[in-house]
């Protein structure tokens, strides 16, 4: 079945007793169980049965049973947030002493969360341009436990060669861990790509309204978890095996140590959210290859990054990876970070705000707001300018965006 009908179709994982056709938000903390046994299958995972709303929810499940036949994956973990999926699949591979090769053009907090979070337990991340696959081979050893980098970057846009990484990361050992966020499962099969481990952050495309915060970790149940350097890894295939040992780690130890596990109010929406996420994302992305094209245009514009756009440096292996259609945000260039604050503050139908893939349009300057605690030189190393505007697209009509944008770049 195709993606539009697999979403529509997931079954409930038991029949509901009025037989309503959205499954219902189990709004619950606890559950009762017939007997002391019962309690003990559900609390010890030997039964599907959920023990505590802290660890599994009814609606919660339903969402990730969805996401996993939609996406092929072996396992899914719906979370609060995009962070914490980010956060629980770092931290499911790595232990003192390991290293991650990550990219060095990732999201701000993504960036800080290595740095600082994972760095002050003693896990070393070394910093690479996934665009260059020599750099990224190199930094590889035997206590490198995993690869990670974002399919599209942002606010850079740069595309790396994923099935090369993949050849790579294969090659020695190493799982593939990427942020595939900036172009949904329905337009791109991170598995069919060798990507391993894949986290979304569903609070963008899946929620579609900015609702609530959400995060997927998605399994595809192909690497060999024999092959980590992680002890803790090793301990937990002598009980789960060498397929299931990450996903056995994160929904054993770490949703339930953590408390991260996606709320039955969230879980509902994204689920709705799901039904018209392929239908929002090409419209949505449609209209941005449109404006990034009107806006190449225009004289006070210094540069239009969209990887769509035929004369970009990426626009081949974008193509080849993406499609025509590869994500519904773009960036452009001004003369200078005073006239891109006066132009943000112009805007009348892009809101000024945070977030991506909201039904409306939304203006953000990443240099002085995600990045805004890193220093002039990090910015710089990142690739993050200040004369950079990054504008994610909604569902207004195109035409009404782009005389947006041409008004507010009119100087008076």
């Amino acid at each position: 079945m195709k993606y539009e009908t697999k979403v529509l179709t997931t079954k409930y994982q038991k029949p509901d007793a009025y037989g309503a056709l959205s499954m219902p938000v189990y709004q619950t903390a606890a559950f009762e169980f017939p007997t002391a046994k019962a309690m003990s299958d559900a609390f010890c995972g030997r039964s599907m049965s959920p023990s505590y709303s802290r660890i599994a929810n009814p609606t919660t499940t339903f969402l990730e049973e969805r996401v996993r036949q939609i996406t092929g994956a072996v396992s899914v973990a719906a979370l609060n947030s995009g962070m914490a999926a980010i956060s629980y699949a770092l931290t499911a591979v790595s232990q003192t002493g390991l290293n991650i090769v990550a990219s060095k053009h990732l999201f701000g907090n993504s960036v800080s969360l290595l740095h600082d979070t994972l760095g002050g337990f003693g896990v070393e991340t070394r910093f690479a341009d996934f665009t260059k696959l020599e750099e990224v081979k190199a930094l590889i050893d035997d206590k490198t436990c995993a690869l990670f980098f974002e399919i599209i970057t942002n606010p850079q846009l740069f595309v790396p060669d994923i099935q090369k990484l993949a050849e790579i990361a294969r090659g020695a050992g190493v799982p593939l861990i990427a942020d595939t966020t900036i172009v949904p499962f329905s337009a791109f099969h991170a598995g069919v790509w060798g990507i391993d481990i894949e986290v979304v952050s569903s609070t963008k495309y899946i929620s579609g309204g900015g609702t609530g915060l959400g995060g997927l970790l998605i399994d595809y149940g192909k690497f060999d978890w024999s092959k980590s350097p992680s002890t803790i890894l090793q301990n937990r295939i002598k009980r789960y095996g060498k397929k299931q040992a990450f996903m056995a780690r994160v929904k054993t130890e770490l949703m339930t140590n953590l408390g991260a596990i996606m709320t039955p109010q969230v879980a509902y929406m994204e689920t709705l959210g799901l039904d018209t996420l392929d239908i929002r994302f090409r419209r949505q992305a449609e209209t941005t290859l449109w404006l990034a094209q009107q806006c190449q245009q225009l004289s006070e514009i210094k540069h239009v990054n969209y990887t769509g756009l035929e004369d970009n440096p990426f626009y081949e292996l974008s193509l080849l990876q993406f499609g025509p259609l590869p994500g519904a945000v773009f960036t452009i260039a001004l003369s200078s970070k005073e006239t891109a604050f006066n132009f943000i503050d112009k805007l009348k139908i892009f809101r000024r705000a945070t977030n991506l893939f909201d039904r409306k349009s939304l203006a953000i300057h990443p240099a002085s707001t995600i990045f805004g605690l890193f220093t002039p030189e990090q910015c710089a190393d990142m690739s993050v300018s200040d004369t950079i505007i990054r504008l994610s697209v909604g569902l207004e009509d195109g035409e009404d965006l782009l005389a947006d944008i041409k008004e507010s770049l009119v100087s008076k």
